[in-house]
């Protein structure tokens, strides 16, 4: 009997002539459905932007998203955090929010720690100056890209000064990413405004490696090739602080 008169169950009492078990990583996947990570030091800041970007509007309970309520304070900490040396943003996005996922990327972008994005499955819509925020971005041989011109789902006012709101969020989106990308004004507004490539409207997806001929990303590669890009940009930024000098 237990000191509550509750009689132990078989789980809960060892076997007589054995010692407890300590929990194992597997006792976690049996009971939870995943494996429980050791906790670890690190000096990197995993950043994952999946699922729809969500802004100032609510999404349904059943969708995948990500807050930029949430994301933003998670920077602010990393930047302020003498132990986190560099990030490392994950993106499987299928875009969401125009103002949200601007504001998130101008948040990344302003970070003075060294960043290093990839797109792994899909970096659509917003999620493309997410991606390219980052100091140095790679994408998966498969991952795509979906490049197309801001919509307003729903009613708007049918005013001129709707769709001049409209343009001037469209040149914001064109600015950033040219800016932090290679990509030229003109081959982006290109593959914005392409026909006959997505059905029923305009846009242009491009896979892997074109995104890299583009100039959109720098690389193609995964998360080994982004952590060790990332890891040699935090040595430079040492190296750089205490007066040694890039690494070559």
């Amino acid at each position: 009997m237990s000191d509550k008169g509750k009689p132990e169950t078989a789980a809960e009492q060892p076997a007589q002539g054995q010692e407890e078990r300590p929990l194992q990583p597997t006792d976690s996947l049996v009971q939870l459905g995943q494996t429980a990570v050791p906790a670890a030091e690190s000096n990197v800041f995993c950043l994952t932007i999946i699922g729809q970007v969500e802004g100032h509007m609510m999404l349904p309970p059943q969708n995948k998203t990500t807050k930029y309520e949430h994301v933003i304070p998670q920077l602010v900490a990393a930047e302020q955090n003498p132990k986190i040396e560099g990030l490392l943003i994950v993106l499987n996005t299928v875009g969401g929010d125009v103002e949200a996922g601007l504001a998130i990327a101008e948040m990344i972008a302003s970070l003075s720690k060294p960043k290093v994005a990839v797109v792994l499955g899909g970096g659509h819509s917003i999620g493309v100056p997410i991606a390219v925020s980052a100091d140095y971005t790679f994408i998966a041989e498969t991952a795509t890209m979906t490049i197309h011109p801001i919509r307003l789902n729903g009613m708007i006012i049918g005013v001129p000064q709707t769709f001049e709101y409209l343009e001037k969020m469209q040149e914001r989106v064109v600015r950033f990413v040219t800016k932090h990308s290679r990509i030229q004004e003109e081959t982006f507004k290109e593959l914005m405004f392409r026909t006959g490539e997505l059905t029923r409207d305009i846009g242009t997806t491009v896979i892997g490696s074109e995104a890299v001929r583009n100039g959109l990303i720098d690389e193609v590669g995964g998360i080994g090739a982004a952590l060790q890009e990332l890891k040699r940009r935090i040595a430079d930024r040492k190296a750089a602080a205490s007066g040694g000098g890039a690494n070559p």
